[in-house]
């Protein structure tokens, strides 16, 4: 894909039913997020996410999204040391995990895309540093998303973040432009020189996703060629929101 010539610039009213998809992704992740605990499948929390989402008429974006096959679920269920695209099973959740969701919904030919962590019980205090920076990186990154900025600025203000707090985030693996299709341009990675890259302009609209991992930045792909693990095995986490870009502040769509 050619980043940058496949960006598109929405119209308000385009953006507003965004919100409206966002709206509906936000409800299928909080609905999963109250079934979360300790012996459940994340083949059920699919289920939980699946249904939210029909239930507002709209259509799971991942699922049967293309790739090595047909992507299976209707979320990415990831564990521990898997970052993203984890696929949902019959694995159950354990006290001490740190557990990653990401999902996507359709809503009127729009998507909307987000995703968050969180740890099951007690987890040590890396653990939760972890998961702190990870989220506090993503909205370090959408106060960056203002028009004249630089794609760099975003990305530059994200790897500060989690690389001042000694984590480091993935090369292979980046944030994107979203709208009718899942990934648009611009491309937005989690590390950059602040300055450079592509202008934003209001209209853009992007799924920016730290994706964090407590060891080295190195990943792997395991044998479902889905799943992205660290490839040290050390923890991993993953927030993400879908976010526009306007004539003043960010827009978060995916709430």
């Amino acid at each position: 894909m050619s980043w940058e010539r496949n960006v598109v610039l929405k119209s308000a009213a385009e953006i507003e039913i965004m919100q409206q998809s966002g709206h509906i992704n936000f409800l299928a992740l909080e609905a999963v997020r109250e079934k979360i605990r300790p012996g459940i499948t994340t083949a059920a929390l699919d289920a939980v996410a699946e249904e939210v989402i029909r239930d507002h008429g709209a259509t799971p974006a991942f699922l049967n999204y293309p790739g090595p096959y047909p992507y299976p679920g209707t979320i990415n269920a990831s564990i521990n040391e898997e970052m993203v695209h984890g696929i949902p099973g019959p694995r159950e959740l354990q006290e001490g995990d740190i557990f990653s969701v990401d999902c996507g919904t359709i809503y009127e030919g729009f998507v909307g895309d987000s995703a968050f962590t969180v740890a099951l019980g007690d987890v040590d205090k890396s653990a939760e540093l972890l998961l702190k920076i990870s989220e506090e990186a993503l909205f370090i990154g959408i106060a960056q998303m203002l028009p004249g900025n630089h794609v760099g600025d975003v990305s530059a203000a994200i790897q500060a973040h989690v690389e001042g707090h000694g984590f480091n985030v993935p090369r292979e693996y980046s944030g994107h432009g979203v709208g009718r299709q899942m990934h648009e341009g611009p491309q937005v990675t989690n590390y950059g020189i602040a300055g450079r890259g592509l202008e934003l302009r209001p209209g853009m609209t992007i799924a920016l996703e730290p994706m964090v991992l407590m060891g080295s930045a190195a990943t792997m792909v395991g044998a479902d060629q889905w799943t992205v693990s660290s490839a040290d095995g050390s923890l991993t986490a993953h927030y993400e929101h879908s976010v526009a870009v306007t004539e003043k502040e960010a827009l978060i769509l995916t709430q």
